[in-house]
Parts: structure tokens; sequence; C-alpha cells
């Protein structure tokens, strides 16, 4: 079925993040290595990049490599590292020619020195481009998140920069790692897990979330379409009641 002509065109997400789960299951069946799955993701990553510029979504975050994954084995984060380096180098011209800027969140100090260098020079060569952004969240952590901006605000408080009473919801966005980025509105998670998974657990306050049982290497711009179409035939209502949205 051709899903993208259904599409809304009107009603697109601003935000759309995604979680791209399912890689290390899709090698298993396989009876491949684990890290294998991972390389075959990043053609997905590929595809629904391409998809998002050419339909016309704004704004792309994907769950790239959390917290917690550096608790994984140690030959699979090394894998995952120089695949983040590999993917950066070949994938700049895929960014230039569909005029997608590239952008990073996270504790981005933790990353390989290698593989930290490669993501600042695309993010500097990509700087200017203005069609969507695409931002990877790398070593990233919603709690840590959080807790950064409670310790920055507390510390302005301390030194009277600003005043407890002016703290806000706005003031709060301004110190978020998504300070430029549009609140979510749809989340996408393949695999069949239904979880969060300590993503942008503030911004997702009013997301729709989608959880689809294909794995990530698997998820192609049909599945994706299928989710906006999805996403397109729910009524959001952010606290109000259907008649007051009619």
């Amino acid at each position: 079925m051709d899903f993208k002509t259904q599409i809304k065109n009107d009603k697109l997400p601003r935000h759309l993040a995604i979680i791209m789960d399912g890689n290390g299951r899709w090698a298993k069946q396989q009876g491949l290595l684990r890290v294998v799955g991972h390389e075959s993701g990043t053609k997905s990553v590929r595809e629904v990049v391409e998809a998002c510029a050419e339909i016309g979504i704004k704004h792309l975050t994907l769950y790239a490599f959390s917290t917690e994954n550096w608790k994984r084995p140690k030959l699979e984060v090394q894998t995952l590292m120089k695949l983040l380096v590999k993917s950066l180098k070949k994938e700049i011209a895929t960014l230039q020619d569909n005029n997608i800027k590239l952008a990073a969140i996270g504790n981005l100090q933790d990353l390989p020195k290698k593989a930290h260098t490669e993501l600042l020079e695309v993010i500097e060569k990509t700087k200017s481009n203005g069609q969507m952004t695409l931002t990877l969240a790398l070593s990233y952590g919603s709690r840590e998140e959080i807790v950064s901006v409670v310790k920055q605000l507390t510390d302005k408080v301390k030194n009277n920069i600003i005043s407890v009473e002016s703290i806000d919801e706005s003031i709060i966005n301004k110190h978020l790692y998504t300070q430029n980025l549009p609140d979510v509105d749809l989340l996408i998670r393949t695999s069949g897990e239904h979880r969060i998974s300590n993503f942008l657990l503030w911004q997702i306050a009013y997301a729709e979330l989608y959880f689809t049982n294909i794995l990530w290497p698997d998820f192609t711009k049909n599945d994706l379409y299928e989710a906006l179409i999805n996403y397109q035939n729910r009524e959001r209502r952010f606290g109000k009641t259907s008649e007051q949205i009619s």
C-alpha cells in the first residue's frame, strides 16, 4: 500500500523523535554478531532521514546512544563509536544534498576524541543548511539532562542571576539540551518494546507515542509513512475536551 500519498502535509509533526531499537535482536535472528545489526541499522537511518526531509518534517531527533549504553560490552561500544565516525564521514554528502543541518545533544565530551571531532566537523559543515535539523542523541540520558538543568538554575539563583519566582517552563526549556527545538509531537519506538528508556522525558509531555514490532534494520520509508498517518488520525487535545478542539 502506498501510504505516502495519504499523508497530509498540513498535519506533519514539527518534531519527530525515534528510539531506534532492535539492531541486536535483528542480528541474532540472522545468526550474526550484534555489531552487524548496528551496521545494518544505518541503512534505515539514511532512508528515514531522506524521507523526513523529502516530505517536509523540520526536526528529527534520533536516539543513537544513551548514557546507559556505556555499560554494554566493551567491544560493542567500541564498534558503535567507530561506526559513528564512519557514518558521519559517509553521510555528509547526503546531509548536504538534502539541505539538512546536523546537531547533537548529550554528554558529547564523553565520546571518544575521534568520534567527537568528526561530529563537530560535520555539525560545522552543515550549520547553514535549513531544510531540516537532524539531531543525534549521543551519550544522552533525560534524567541526567534534567539534573543538569536543576544545577544550572540553582547556581543562577544562588548568584542572584534569576529569582526562584521567575522559574517557569520557558526558563527550564532554555536550559535543556534541546533549547533550540520545539517539543516532540510524535515519538516512534521500533522492536516491540513499550518503554521510553530515559529519552526526552520533559520534551514528550504531550507527544503522541507510536510503537511498532518492526526491528530497526527492517524499518522502511513506508513504515514511517504508516506511523505518520496513524499520528494524523489522532485527536490531540492538550488537556482540553473534544468539543473545545472542534
